[in-house]
């Protein structure tokens, strides 16, 4: 379709991400919860998470990680193809994303970028309301979905992003990515080294 991108397991898991140590954990933690023993156990799987943070700090190596880590298969969706210039055509996109991820389950479904799918504040403004229409199947099908689905979503401006995208419910956690410290740093050149 052109909305989604699929990646194949390729990165070597979490321990090619330096740093990110309560991320790593929290998904450590989860990593058998897309299993079948687990589904006969009746144990729902989490439900995704979202990385926020600015630009080059390693939020998509994370969610290439996190699949990896979890064995499931990478969706990339960026919120940018998901809007056309035809009436209707956006809302049609979104719907479509949905049920390939919903297909392919279980998965991991990128958001990358997430901002940009956001609404503004001149809601409708612009786009005859369009974005809010996008945005409000998103979050709809986020709060009710049943399948296993995991969402990783990264985000480089938080103030983009509305509160009802924020509370719980819709992401298991919420990750603040940062510049990493000097022990980060030097676990990161550590990982490079040994590439090479």
């Amino acid at each position: 379709t052109g909305l989604l991108q699929y990646y194949p397991p390729s990165v070597g898991g979490l321990k090619q991400v330096g740093g990110m140590d309560q991320l790593k954990a929290w998904v450590k933690k989860r990593e058998a919860a897309f299993s079948k023993e687990a589904a006969a156990f009746g144990l729902k799987p989490p439900r995704g998470l979202l990385a926020l943070g600015v630009p080059g700090t390693g939020k998509s190596l994370c969610a290439k990680a996190v699949a990896e880590e979890l064995q499931l298969p990478l969706l990339r969706c960026d919120m940018g193809r998901i809007f056309a210039g035809i009436v209707g055509q956006s809302e049609e996109n979104v719907r479509k994303v949905i049920q390939i991820a919903e297909r392919l389950a279980p998965c991991v479904l990128w958001i990358d970028e997430l901002e940009k799918g956001v609404p503004s504040t001149t809601s409708g403004a612009g786009d005859s309301g369009v974005g809010a229409r996008v945005f409000g199947s998103l979050l709809t099908w986020m709060q009710e979905k049943t399948l296993p689905v995991f969402v990783f979503a990264t985000a480089n401006d938080v103030t983009a992003l509305p509160p009802e995208l924020l509370r719980k419910g819709r992401f298991d956690e919420i990750f603040s990515v940062t510049l990493p410290t000097i022990v980060e740093r030097k676990e990161i050149f550590k990982i490079h080294i040994e590439k090479r």
